[in-house]
């Protein structure tokens, strides 16, 4: 998607959601973006996967409006975390302790809240990796 409602480039997938293991990757990176992250987390495939990467305790990494999928799953529960300031609400709804910061780092989990902040969150990636 370019933005929230326009369709842009489409890339072929290499491994479908649902034949996806947690173990043959080192990090899962959520996409922000409304329509993205509100179709991920009606996803069963994609919540198991989610929940497999936290059982693993491997970096999950998710920006703007992907931490959906963790109030979906139960996964935001307890968790410090960050997102796109419409979904603060729904955050602590699922009972993380949300904060307006550009990165929070709460054991595996890496949030940021917009693109505006991709230059720290892409950073926060890079040295989750290299440990």
């Amino acid at each position: 998607m370019e933005g929230d409602w326009e369709h842009a480039e489409v890339f072929d997938v290499d491994v479908p959601v649902a034949d996806a293991n947690a173990d043959d990757y080192d990090m899962l990176v959520l996409p922000g973006g409304t329509l993205n992250a509100d179709s991920l987390r009606l996803d069963a495939d994609a919540s198991k996967l989610v929940e497999a990467f936290f059982a693993a305790d491997k970096p999950v990494a998710a920006i703007c409006h992907a931490p959906w999928i963790l109030a979906q799953t139960g996964l935001a529960k307890g968790r410090k975390l960050t997102s796109y300031e419409s979904i603060k609400v729904d955050m602590q709804n699922a009972g993380a302790a949300w904060e307006d910061s550009e990165l929070v780092v709460d054991g595996n989990l890496i949030t940021s809240r917009n693109p505006g902040d991709l230059e720290v969150f892409n950073a926060a990636l890079i040295e989750a990796l290299s440990k």
